[in-house]
């Protein structure tokens, strides 16, 4: 397998279970997957965050709206990996209770990543509502 397929296995299996886990109201595996060196940030659908901090403190305000996912899936449209940096390019279909209200969305989001001690781990998010 080369570097890309190697990237592309760990987002479509571990970042993808820690996504649905967050939409399950847990940010542990996210937070888990994310570099805890500066600078990391999140432009997100609903909230913005700049800093170790703040995307901690973004993802535990997540977790607390979100429960009872019943489905979360990456679409990956585009994706590369240059030495130890990479990014993402998805569609993000999720099912999901917002708020106790049950949901069906699709986010579009894009998402750098850096490799650190030998595992990838997330950077930067920018994501947004897809509209109808």
């Amino acid at each position: 397998m080369t570097d890309r397929d190697d990237f592309l296995t760990w987002v479509r299996t571990d970042l993808q279970d820690a996504e649905r886990a967050l939409h399950d109201g847990d940010p542990a595996p996210r937070r888990a997957l994310w570099s805890r060196r500066e600078p990391v940030s999140v432009l997100g659908a609903w909230y913005n965050a700049l800093g170790l901090e703040d995307v901690d403190t973004l993802f535990t305000a997540l977790a607390k709206r979100f429960s009872a996912c019943t489905s979360y899936r990456i679409e990956v449209l585009s994706h590369d990996v240059v030495g130890d940096a990479a990014y993402t390019a998805c569609f993000e279909h999720i099912s999901t209770s917002v708020d106790g209200e049950a949901r069906t969305y699709t986010l579009r989001a894009t998402q750098t990543y850096r490799r650190e001690d030998g595992a990838w781990r997330v950077a930067h998010r920018h994501g947004d509502l897809v509209q109808a």
